[in-house]
C-alpha cells in the first residue's frame, strides 16, 4: 500500500505589522479570545449587543428561539439591509469611501464609493418599481460578475423584494428550473458575459428559459 504525503502543511507564522494591528478592529489575540469566550458563554447577549450596531425599523421581541430544531433569530424585528449597507454609511460622513473595486477578466476596472453606489441602487430600485415589482415579489438575477449584480441585489432589498441569484455559467434549463421553483415575476440579465475569453450567451439562454416560465411578467 502506498501513502500520499500531504504537501498542504504550513508551519510558518506571519505576524501583522504594528501599524496594521493598530488600525484593526480587534488588535490582539487576547482581545479576540475574550470576545469569543463571551459569544460562547452567552450567545444571546453577545449577538443582541452586536445587533444594536444596525439601524432597526422595529427592534426585535426575542433574540433567539429554538422552535423544534428551527432556529430563529431576532423575531419581531424589522430592518432594511440596503439602508444599513449604504445609507447608514453615507450619513456617517463616509460617502467618498470606496465601497468596492471591480476588475474584469480583461483587466478593465472601476471603483464605487458608497455615495456612488447608493445613487445607482436608488436608480435601479426605481426601475424595479416601474416594472411593477412590489414588496415580497421574487426577482431572478442572471448576471455575470459585474457591478450591476450587487446593485440589483441591493435594489431588491431596498424595496422589499426577494432576489434569487442564478450563476451566469448555468444553462437555460438550469435558469428555467430556478425561475419555476421561485415563481419569480421579473428576470434581470445581460446580453452576455465573458468566461475565459469566450462570450457566454446569457440573453439567448434567458429567451429559451422564459418560454416555459409563465410567472415572469417582465425582464430587464
Amino acid at each position: 500500500m502506498s501513502y500520499i504525503d500531504s504537501i498542504l502543511k504550513e508551519s510558518r507564522v506571519f505576524y501583522p505589522s504594528h501599524e496594521f494591528s493598530r488600525k484593526s478592529h480587534i488588535k490582539k489575540i487576547q482581545e479576540y479570545s475574550r470576545i469569543y469566550k463571551k459569544s460562547v458563554e452567552n450567545p444571546e447577549a453577545f449577538w443582541a449587543e452586536k445587533a444594536l450596531q444596525l439601524d432597526w425599523l422595529k427592534k426585535w421581541d426575542i433574540v433567539f428561539r429554538n422552535d423544534m430544531g428551527f432556529f430563529k433569530w431576532f423575531e419581531g424585528g424589522y430592518l432594511n439591509v440596503c439602508y444599513n449597507c449604504l445609507d447608514k454609511i453615507v450619513k456617517s460622513g463616509k460617502k467618498n469611501k470606496i465601497a468596492y473595486i471591480w476588475e474584469a477578466e480583461s483587466g478593465e476596472h472601476n471603483t464605487y464609493t458608497y455615495g456612488q453606489l447608493l445613487k445607482e441602487v436608488c436608480r435601479f430600485a426605481n426601475v424595479l418599481r416601474k416594472k411593477g415589482v412590489k414588496r415580497g415579489n421574487v426577482v431572478e438575477i442572471y448576471l455575470p460578475m459585474i457591478p450591476e449584480l450587487p446593485i440589483a441585489m441591493l435594489a431588491c432589498a431596498r424595496i422589499g423584494a426577494i432576489h434569487s441569484v442564478v450563476f451566469a455559467g448555468f444553462s437555460s434549463d438550469a435558469l428555467k428550473d430556478r425561475i419555476q421553483d421561485s415563481k419569480a415575476e421579473l428576470l434581470i440579465t445581460a446580453d452576455g458575459s465573458f468566461r475565459n475569453g469566450k462570450i457566454y450567451p446569457l440573453k439567448e439562454n434567458a429567451d429559451i428559459a422564459l418560454k416555459e416560465c409563465p410567472t415572469i411578467k417582465n425582464y430587464c
